[in-house]
């Protein structure tokens, strides 16, 4: 334990306790050494050997998949798969994203127990939509005749773009949130933190103006771009894969063998079974793999742009936003004073 020279306890440092609670919180990025680090191994010195090495192994595996299966489609599906997978592992070591995801992922799991609220909102029509596609032979002849690296590649086009949607939409809901603080919003935000004492003096200081600093940029508001990021994923890839198990299960009870046969143009005696899963045909995953891709896509973009699912999805997650926003105004504010 810290003591002064008296012999008494040391007054704990708000700005440490606060950069504590900001990486227990996600919010690595409102660390300024974090942004240090993170603005370091974005030079490209540091990043580009490591994206080099990670396009020519891409390129590699690529072609050796391509000529190993003969389908041509598998190549870019590698190479885009460890392409992501490679960005992502840069990400959360060099860039120092690991206690956003972590926490983001904590938070999305969480939350499973509103997840039954949330489907009953977003899947019945969502499945009622889906379901006509489902029993129609144009999406079984279509799914059917996709290779095993075209269906691979088609699930991962669906789901970048629906990240990039993310990312194209959501800094608009961080724009927002910093537009609306004032000091009730902050007496709010900083209401059981380490600067729950500093904020209520700072904002009855009448030359301080805390609510200046409320405006995110940079490495802070692709943070909080990131927490929501992380969390929608969670969220509607839990809700994908229910639309996935769905479709198998309904498929294995109603689609007839022969009416797969005819469906999908396939000769008979042709379609295989799934390992271990004996009412499940290689046509029915394939098409239940397809319209769940679809249904990440939908689900994504409802989400963010329909008010009906909105609040379900985003309610909890834009307080906790809020009081990021928040606690970092009066950290910048009480940073400054005591400079």
């Amino acid at each position: 334990m810290d003591r002064s020279r008296g012999g008494r306890t040391a007054a704990p440092d708000p700005l440490a306790a606060t950069e504590a609670w900001f990486l227990q919180h996600g919010l690595a990025y409102f660390v300024p050494e974090q942004r240090r680090h993170a603005r370091e191994a974005l030079r490209p010195r540091r990043f580009l050997p490591l994206a080099v090495l990670t396009v020519v192994v891409a390129l590699a595996g690529g072609v050796a998949i391509a000529w190993l299966s003969d389908q041509l489609t598998a190549a870019p599906a590698l190479l885009l798969t460890i392409g992501v997978l490679g960005a992502a592992a840069y990400a959360l070591t060099a860039l120092r994203t690991r206690p956003i995801v972590v926490w983001a992922l904590r938070r999305g799991v969480g939350s499973l127990r509103t997840l039954l609220p949330m489907m009953s909102r977003a899947l019945p029509l969502l499945l009622l939509f889906v379901t006509f596609l489902f029993v129609n032979a144009e999406a079984w002849q279509l799914s059917a005749s996709l290779s095993t690296g075209t269906l691979w590649l088609v699930v991962l086009l669906f789901s970048l773009l629906a990240v990039a949607f993310l990312l194209v939409r959501l800094p608009e809901e961080v724009d927002r949130t910093d537009d609306d603080v004032d000091d009730d919003f902050l007496l709010r935000a900083c209401d059981g933190t380490p600067l729950e004492a500093e904020c209520r003096a700072l904002v009855e200081d009448p030359g301080a103006d805390p609510a200046a600093y409320a405006t995110v940029a940079g490495f802070e508001r692709w943070n909080l771009v990131l927490v929501l990021v992380v969390m929608q994923a969670v969220q509607v890839l839990l809700l994908a894969a229910t639309v996935l198990v769905f479709f198998l299960v309904f498929g294995g009870l109603v689609m007839d063998i022969k009416v797969q046969y005819a469906w999908t143009g396939i000769e008979e005696g042709q379609i295989r079974n799934l390992p271990y899963l004996d009412q499940v045909s290689v046509p029915l995953f394939q098409v239940s793999l397809f319209l769940a891709a679809f249904s990440n896509l939908y689900l994504t973009v409802s989400t963010v742009t329909d008010e009906t699912y909105r609040e379900q999805f985003f309610g909890s997650v834009l307080r906790e936003m809020e009081r990021a926003v928040g606690v970092r105004a009066v950290y910048l504010a009480l940073r400054d004073r005591l400079r």
